[in-house]
């Protein structure tokens, strides 16, 4: 079995979205209103990540195993709220999840030390994670990993 994180490319973006979907149907669940999907939603979602990807400053990774993406990162660089001072950019990661809650802690995780690796080699001071209020498996992986809740 062959394992790896890679730069996402055009073909990985039907599967980025159909993840991306289970996620939002997972939260919806939590908040019915605020996650409620667009009846169009994966349609939307498609030109937004080829978009995405199209972006030099974005880093879009993917986890392919034996040519299965079950897993994606998408971090966007972006300045830290004027009030604040971090020492730098902040690497906002909003589209992030893996095909199985098991894979936090192996998929997962390669993902978000890859993804932070490359931000920091970036200037990235500092990390946000979006992270639904109730999906407690990933929450407990960020908080493997150093990450505190900042917001909620």
């Amino acid at each position: 079995m062959s394992e790896t994180i890679r730069i996402a490319a055009a073909n990985d973006i039907p599967r980025m979205v159909e993840l991306a979907a289970e996620k939002r149907t997972e939260y919806e669940s939590y908040q019915p209103v605020f996650w409620h999907p667009a009846d169009d939603a994966r349609t939307k979602q498609k030109p937004f990540f080829e978009y995405l990807l199209r972006q030099a400053k974005v880093i879009a990774l993917v986890h392919d195993d034996a040519g299965i993406v079950d897993g994606f990162v998408i971090a966007t660089p972006v300045p830290a709220p004027p009030v604040y001072n971090p020492g730098g950019p902040t690497c906002f990661i909003d589209d992030f999840t893996v095909a199985k809650t098991a894979h936090w802690e192996d998929v997962g995780r390669a993902l978000l030390r890859e993804a932070l690796r490359i931000a920091k080699e970036r200037g990235a001071a500092q990390a946000v994670v979006v992270c639904g209020h109730l999906d407690e498996p990933k929450r407990a992986f960020l908080r493997s990993e150093d990450l505190n809740i900042a917001s909620e």
